[in-house]
This record gives C-alpha cells, structure tokens and sequence, in this order.
C-alpha cells in the first residue's frame, strides 16, 4: 500500500498526525468569535446615503424645475405666445375643456389661433368654426377667449370644438 491510498474500510484508527490535525481544527472553531455587526449602524449609514440622495435628486429637479421657469419667464414680457396650460380649477369655464377620461381642464383662454390648434391636434381634438367677439381691454386682439362646448360638459377624441378670437 503507498501513502496516497485510502485506508481499508475495516481500519479506524486515525494516526496521530491526523489526532493532533483534527484537535487543532476544533480549537480552532471553538476559540474564534462570533462576528459582531453593528445592525443600527449599518441602518443609520443606510439610511443617511438614501437622504442625501434624494434631497441631491430634489435639488436638481428644483434646480431643473427653476431653469424652466425662469425661460419661461423671459418670453412673458414679448410678444411670443404662452403655452396652454392644463389646470385642475379654473375660475372662466368659457375657455376650458374637459377631455373624457382626464380629471384636468385644458384651457385655452389667452392662446393664439396657431397654439390652439396645435393643443387641438394633440389632444386629438377636430377644430370646428372660428369666430370673432369684441372683448374690450380685456383680451389681446387673436387670442382664444371662448370655446364651444366647454366645460363642465366632457368632449371626447376625435370631437369638434368651436373657437372664439378676441376681435380687440
């Protein structure tokens, strides 16, 4: 038999070599502790890295958010036209519409005839007549200040809105 065989299955004394291998093992394993972790440490550090990663996320959306309006903001003393804008409450009804399925009134009090129909189109609206109404000092000469029919009623896709200009 060579020293690499195994041992015959009937033999079960160890050598002791193997004895003294086997009982430093078990010191071993028996002498080491336990790891110790600090779980509200770790939870304080996880929860301090998610802060600061959404106040950082919330800092650059306002920034991104303040950017926009101060473009927007420039273009308000021209003459370029303003976007529509979709609102929850209005005070004029005259000017809004209910699109069916949405919660939101889309107004289009003040736009120009070329911004209105875009709206339209993008809402999947049919522009129907466009008429005219003296609206005093009040309104600027071209802009949208009615449209037909308006809300409260509730217009779907693909449905006819008549529009009415300011005529100055």
């Amino acid at each position: 038999m060579t020293p690499n065989d195994s041992r015959p299955s009937g033999c079960t004394s160890h050598t002791p070599f193997e004895e003294e291998l086997v009982n430093a093992m078990n010191d071993f394993a028996n002498s080491a502790d336990a790891p110790d972790f600090d779980t509200a440490g770790i939870v304080r550090k996880t929860r301090r890295k998610r802060t600061t990663a959404i106040a950082g996320i919330a800092a650059a959306l306002i920034v991104a958010g303040g950017g926009t309006a101060l473009a927007t903001a420039g273009t308000s003393g021209s003459d370029a036209p303003k976007p529509a804008a979709v609102s929850a409450a209005s005070d004029g009804d005259a000017a809004n519409v209910v699109l069916s399925g949405s919660k939101y009134k889309i107004e289009f009090g003040g736009l120009s005839l070329d911004f209105a129909k875009q709206l339209l189109l993008k809402t999947q609206l049919e522009l129907g007549t466009v008429g005219e109404k003296p609206c005093g000092k009040e309104g600027k000469p071209g802009t949208v200040i009615a449209v037909d029919p308006h809300s409260p009623q509730i217009v779907s896709k693909g449905d006819t809105i008549n529009l009415t200009l300011c005529a100055g």
